[in-house]
């Protein structure tokens, strides 16, 4: 069972430890073939004992502040007031943060300084670093609840901390009735952005249906959004998949992002106006829309893509919710949940109350009261709609032999977080699915 244990002493930040993180998966990039340093190796990187090494990022036992001096100056970083917490201030925030964690399970966006997001190199540096990049496209994907809204804030408060013009759109506010046509959607685009950079929207004078609402909608940015100012505007497109179920305005809005990101690349007229655009298009992968390779967005630009909580990272976050658990308990829960972040964040909201221990979170999966109860219906609910998938899910939740899926119901299984690839051979993304399905299919 995963043990209380109160946090004494000097000890890194929440800061301090992801800069240090951060800092070190740079180097480990560059410096060893993208494998993560050994104790070792940052021993003699760092100058420092693996004891005290290790000491430093448990985070639980103090350490001086030239220990922190040195580790921080072996990776090319300057130790801040920020970075690290004395004993006194430690115990408090540790408390208060077990107190407000008692009051409700995680839900939704992350504030941007919650002591609960988890830091997931390099996507939080790639993405600061491409949006002060002229004419940057972005792409982040995840299954849902893998934290792109929590990226995603990051990245805007990045954004206007480089006095970047910064919206936000999400799809998810979007009516059905604008949803009948291209021209309707676009226009409500246009206005939705001259609204939050609080310009007045000039749709009945700069339209010209005569030449269509692609090339409208291109021109209303070309003249009166991106000049509007000289800062670069990044315009964040959430929940982007929310297209996917309508087609013909999927393909033709997806186009005009394509021709926005080639505008900003050659050196023609124009271009200039298009290299102070910064487009982030986040979306979830459990729908699958075929599009023109040339007319897609989809492969251009950076893509960022959210991956599973690893080991260190679900030992990490226990310990922000005040539990100290060993590497094997640590790891049954990421074999339990395949390091789903939402689902990871839940069980240890759970486990950090006494009310549960990581066995009694596995029963009665199909009961009402599990505390995965509302997910497993939500993925339930999808396969239903599709046979295939269900026939499909059927076989790899209960096969002991290879399955082989045909290409597209792989896609859409991977996409919803169900299944992952070991050896090319589709396997159960974690525990919990399979026990589950084996259960109600």
């Amino acid at each position: 069972m995963l043990a209380h244990k109160r946090k004494r002493g000097v000890i890194l930040s929440i800061q301090g430890w992801q800069r240090l993180q951060a800092a070190e998966y740079l180097a480990a990039a560059r410096y060893n073939s993208g494998r993560a340093f050994t104790l070792e190796q940052l021993s003699d990187r760092t100058q420092l004992s693996t004891k005290t090494l290790t000491k430093v990022r448990h985070r639980q036992k103090p350490v001086d502040q030239p220990t922190l001096v040195d580790y921080f100056r072996a990776f090319d970083l300057t130790l801040t007031p920020n970075d690290y917490l004395s004993q006194e201030l430690a115990h408090e925030q540790s408390e208060a943060l077990l107190d407000s964690l008692l009051q409700a399970p995680l839900k939704g966006q992350l504030a941007l300084d919650s002591p609960l997001y988890v830091y997931r190199p390099p996507a939080e540096q790639l993405l600061t670093r491409e949006i002060l990049q002229p004419g940057a496209l972005i792409r982040i994907r995840a299954p849902r609840q893998f934290g792109k809204t929590s990226l995603v804030a990051k990245g805007l408060a990045r954004a206007k901390e480089n006095q970047l013009r910064a919206v936000v759109v999400s799809l998810q506010l979007v009516e059905r009735s604008t949803l009948i046509s291209l021209d309707r959607f676009l226009q409500w685009l246009c206005a939705t952005v001259a609204n939050r950079l609080g310009l007045p929207h000039q749709i009945e004078e700069l339209w010209q249906p005569i030449f269509g609402s692609s090339y409208s909608c291109n021109e209303y940015f070309e003249n009166y959004l991106l000049p509007a100012e000289d800062t670069p505007l990044l315009i964040i497109l959430d929940e982007v998949n929310i297209l996917f179920n309508y087609p013909d305005i999927a393909t033709d809005f997806f186009g005009l992002l394509r021709a926005w990101y080639e505008r900003s690349r050659h050196q023609t007229q124009g271009s200039v106006v298009y290299q102070k655009l910064r487009l982030i298009i986040s979306y979830s992968t459990d729908v699958f829309l075929p599009l023109n390779i040339h007319q897609s967005p989809f492969n251009v630009g950076l893509l960022i893509e959210l991956e599973p909580f690893t080991l260190s990272q679900v030992q990490e976050l226990a310990l922000r919710y005040g539990l100290t658990p060993t590497e094997f308990q640590a790891e049954d829960l990421r074999q339990l949940l395949g390091g789903n972040p939402f689902l990871t964040q839940l069980a240890l909201f759970h486990l950090s109350q006494d009310r549960l221990t990581l066995a009694e979170i596995c029963k009665n999966l199909t009961s009402a009261n599990n505390i995965f109860a509302s997910h497993l219906r939500q993925q339930l609910v999808y396969i239903e709609q599709a046979p295939h998938l269900k026939k499909a899910i059927k076989q790899i939740m209960q096969s002991t032999e290879k399955v082989v899926l045909y290409p597209i119901d792989a896609y859409k299984l991977q996409g919803l977080g169900l299944i992952r690839f070991e050896d090319s051979i589709p396997i159960p993304s974690c525990q919990l699915y399979q026990l589950y399905f084996s259960q109600v299919l």
